[in-house]
């Protein structure tokens, strides 16, 4: 998270960046006169067809560029620091705060709680508001950076205030207002306690939020997660299967109201929510496109669609793997998807007799068996839950429980570790459901 300023990390082969002299090491300073904030500013800056660059050497001499190029076109620089500013910190003290639930001794990043509008149009994060001057708002808008993801909690001013820990969050609803008025796309969340923002809150806030559409264009409604480490937090109790059949009773209803006089069903409910109460997962149209998968809102319905639909392409314009050489495969995922990745791993042994496909249901030791999600499994569970089982030839572990871009699991376990000690070779598998069938059966996707 440390400010590396606007230092450039390196330049394009062939770019204008090269051809102007600009170096690694160098330091942006101004576009046209005018400070660059962040890599927003700096790509609505450089679009003009004549720029003026003031770059300063590592030596302190500063060069003014003048340069002329095409339209829109790219200088070829990439900064060390991607955002070119520092990350936003989140100030508010949520009650359901998953951070404030981790273990200490973790890696230092994974306790850095963001807030940051640029982050949310950038990488999906979502935001609070609370941390969103009136100039951030502006340059949203003048920018027209969207979707902006939103977490909403509640649109009970003081409900939300208490939920958050902060007496202005209730006041920071008032930036939607912005947002729709200049045409801003959004997207919602709904962080569900039991007790304190479902029943008649969250008929309040679905009903509430539905006038920001069609800007506002789906609101998720996720249960809280409760991790083993909440000493001294707020108390917060998980919902029960009765309660999962109430809350989606009310998101049903909403759904079937706003598809008759909108033609969209706009608020969703996230994948656990059914599991929990034991109902069947929604077919494909009703999420809308899919907008929040992210949240786990129809990441199961994708995949189980997108597995039927390789079996039938597998069976139509592949040929048949060699039914007489046996293979044998490993799968370890989180209690939520176990029993749709287990039919799916059967629904292959019979289309191909020659596969044994080994499905293992990982508890979160670590954070408590309330956390059932895959992206939440760490190294050490996996390895000790697996210890001694038949593994196969390899074991096919979701993409998720990895870090993004690393090869190291929330625990520091790495991969290779993991490989030592069960000895067997780790497949890391994505999302989709033609990867699992490709990876199963030892293709590459």
């Amino acid at each position: 998270m440390k400010r590396k300023e606007h230092i450039i990390k390196k330049t394009a082969e062939g770019s204008i960046a090269e051809e102007m002299g600009i170096a690694p090491g160098d330091r942006l300073l101004e576009i046209d006169q005018t400070p660059v904030e962040d890599i927003f500013d700096y790509q609505f800056l450089i679009q003009d067809e004549y720029l003026e660059v003031l770059i300063e050497k590592p030596d302190g001499e500063q060069w003014l560029l003048e340069i002329d190029k095409e339209f829109d076109e790219d200088l070829g620089i990439e900064f060390e620091n991607g955002l070119m500013d520092d990350y936003r910190s989140c100030h508010n003290k949520c009650i359901f705060c998953f951070i404030d639930q981790m273990p200490e001794g973790m890696r230092e990043t994974l306790y850095f709680k963001d807030d940051d509008s640029r982050l949310s149009f950038l990488q999906g994060n979502y935001v609070t508001l609370t941390n969103m001057s009136e100039h951030d708002i502006d340059r949203i808008i003048r920018y027209h950076l969207s979707p902006i993801n939103i977490s909403f909690q509640t649109t009970n001013t003081q409900l939300r205030c208490k939920m958050l820990n902060n007496r202005f969050a209730g006041d920071a609803l008032k930036k939607v207002d912005r947002l729709f008025e200049a045409g801003i796309a959004m997207n919602g969340q709904i962080v569900l306690c039991r007790g304190i923002n479902d029943g008649e809150e969250l008929e309040r806030s679905i009903r509430e939020l539905t006038r920001y559409l069609p800007h506002l264009e789906s609101v998720s409604v996720v249960p809280v997660g409760l991790s083993r480490y909440r000493d001294g937090l707020y108390p917060l109790e998980p919902f029960t299967k009765e309660d999962a059949r109430a809350v989606l009773r009310t998101i049903h209803r909403w759904q079937d109201k706003l598809y008759r006089e909108r033609g969209i069903h706009f608020v969703h409910a996230s994948d656990e929510w059914y599991i929990l109460a034991g109902e069947e997962l929604p077919e494909e149209e009703r999420y809308d496109g899919y907008l929040q998968l992210e949240n786990g809102v129809g990441m199961l319905r994708l995949l189980l669609n997108e597995f039927e639909r390789g079996m039938e392409e597998l069976a139509v314009q592949r040929s048949l793997p060699d039914r007489s050489v046996q293979k044998a495969v490993s799968m370890a995922t989180g209690l939520l998807a176990y029993p749709y990745i287990r039919k799916m791993a059967e629904r292959m042994q019979e289309a191909f007799p020659c596969l044994t496909v080994h499905v293992y249901p990982v508890v979160n030791e670590f954070f408590g068996e309330n956390i059932t999600v895959s992206g939440l499994l760490t190294g050490g569970d996996i390895r000790k839950q697996l210890t001694g089982k038949e593994l196969g030839e390899r074991l096919l572990l979701p993409q998720n429980v990895l870090r993004s871009g690393e090869a190291v699991f929330l625990d520091d376990v790495t991969v290779t570790q993991l490989e030592n000690a069960l000895q067997v070779p780790v497949d890391i598998v994505k999302s989709s459901g033609c990867d699992f069938i490709l990876a199963i059966l030892g293709d590459k996707p």
